[in-house]
């Protein structure tokens, strides 16, 4: 076989793998098959981990640096991490690979009076392994004060949707391949983040290294052309076109109640009893109650917990249905407190102001800076808009009842979590329930709108990585809900 066949067929080797289970290479399969094993060559693979990590440890929190070294390096702004001299294996038999990259990053926080780090992570080693659909990034971790762990299984890849594609010097790349938390790699950051987690997406790029076992003759330059085959494999989205129908049709049964539904009991004037349900932010919530920041969540002035939030209760306020507006007050208060102190956020007199699809949730805010330590206190703080469905504030037996409702974080309330979290932040949702008819009964069911996903308030996050603490992989946690203890503002003395 001319070198310039076996080449062709590493290429093809490398498409093939790319495309995974894509395309079983029956052409590749012949009598005098290719090598069983493919070197691969100058491979690199793109990783940041996660962002809401990284912006925690260089952020005012965290307070640290990132160091990259020994051939990785940081892309510009605190950007992912390039990992360079990929080499390893393709089987053509089981189509698995195996590639070794050099480098090593080392996440660097919270320092101590004496100069060193509570949260000193340190990934090294890094490799990518992939069969059929599914893959794993394992590296060896060291954390401060531990002992090297070698090969952890730090990232599950699921490559079922993911194209190969060309790249420089006859390399094929595989981009955005998602990539989530293992087992393994929860035990490695000291349990911050849960399996499962969705982590920064990952590229791989790989070239042919030209070599191998065994090979045949003048037969194999031709079915190696056949590589493009996968490209047609490409899958063409068709269920796009049925979302339209399935969101139509719910829309018309909204409206045939929307006509009967003109109570006679929902007339301007004011609100006699309701609730407002609210967990803040999930990540936010188990970033305070975990190991990291040591601290808990406290209800009072009437407040409870609801769920895995809170229930604010005895609304009160205005309602007018032929504007369809409301302005609703609620009774209780909840305060964060971690780091010994050092974290305190109090959010009390909680408001909904809506008008329409549109709205603003209040409250007063009350939180300690994290440089002086002072508390400031803010009034009626805009802390997050609502998008409320149509007719959402229509009343119905003398209830007015709006669940889920999206929130997003408002200017204002980034300033008030230290900046952390940015404008338009997801928050949890909100449920709100009001009375407009003293004679009405509010239903009973707590009915907490959970947050879905995305991680943290930093999160940026979903995630929020958390200080030195268990371990530098703690900080992975904080990154969501630490950013908010960049914030760290006490609350004022309400309830």
């Amino acid at each position: 076989m001319t070198v310039t066949a076996l080449r062709r067929l590493a290429y093809a080797a490398v498409v093939s793998l790319g495309a995974m289970t894509l395309t079983a290479p029956a052409a590749h399969a012949g009598e005098n098959a290719a090598p069983k094993g493919m070197p691969l060559k100058d491979g690199t693979l793109e990783w940041g981990v996660k962002q809401s990590f990284r912006d925690y440890v260089t952020g005012p929190i965290g307070g640290g640096r990132i160091e990259a070294a020994d051939g990785a390096r940081q892309a510009d702004g605190g950007g992912p991490f390039t990992f360079t001299g990929g080499t390893g294996s393709y089987d053509m038999t089981t189509h698995a690979v195996a590639t070794t990259f050099k480098g090593s990053i080392r996440f660097l926080g919270h320092r101590k009076a004496d100069t060193s780090w509570e949260l000193d992570i340190k990934l090294a080693d890094v490799k990518v392994k992939t069969q059929g659909t599914s893959g794993s990034i394992t590296a060896d971790v060291t954390t401060a004060g531990g002992a090297t762990q070698d090969d952890v299984a730090i990232a599950s890849l699921d490559l079922s949707a993911v194209r190969p594609g060309g790249g420089s010097g006859g390399a094929m790349t595989f981009a955005k391949i998602p990539a989530r938390l293992t087992a393994d790699g929860a035990k490695a950051f000291k349990g911050f983040y849960k399996e499962g987690q969705e982590l920064d997406a990952a590229t791989l790029s790989v070239k042919a290294g030209g070599g191998g076992d065994g090979g045949g003759q003048k037969e194999k330059p031709q079915p190696k052309p056949d590589p493009g085959s996968p490209a047609p494999k490409s899958p063409a989205p068709a269920p796009a076109s049925e979302k339209p129908k399935a969101s139509t049709e719910p829309a018309k049964e909204k409206e045939a109640p929307a006509a009967p539904a003109a109570p006679e009991s929902a007339a301007t004037g004011a609100i006699a009893d309701g609730n407002l349900d609210w967990g803040v932010k999930k990540s936010f919530r188990d970033y305070v109650t975990g190991p990291v920041a040591g601290g808990k969540a406290e209800v009072s002035g009437g407040a409870r917990q609801s769920g895995d939030g809170y229930r604010f209760p005895k609304g009160h306020g205005s309602y007018d249905a032929s504007a369809a507006a409301l302005d609703a007050a609620f009774d209780g208060a909840v305060r964060f407190t971690g780091h010994e102190g050092k974290l305190d956020l109090k959010l009390s007199d909680l408001k909904v102001k809506a008008n329409g699809t549109s709205g603003t949730l209040y409250a007063d805010v009350s939180a300690k800076e994290r440089s002086s330590g002072k508390v400031v206190d803010t009034d009626d703080m805009p802390l997050a808009k609502l998008k409320l469905p149509a007719d959402a504030l229509k009343a119905k037996d003398g209830v007015v009842s709006v669940r889920a409702v999206p929130a997003t974080l408002t200017a204002q309330g980034a300033k008030a979590f230290g900046d952390m979290y940015k404008e338009g932040q997801d928050l949890d949702p909100v449920d709100v329930t009001v009375s407009v008819d003293a004679n009405a009964t509010l239903p009973t069911s707590s009915g907490t709108a959970e947050s879905t996903g995305t991680g943290s308030l930093a999160e940026t996050g979903a995630d929020t990585p958390t200080g030195p603490l268990l371990g530098a992989a703690g900080a992975l946690a904080l990154a969501g809900g630490a950013a908010v203890y960049a914030t760290r503002r006490r609350s004022a003395a309400r309830g």
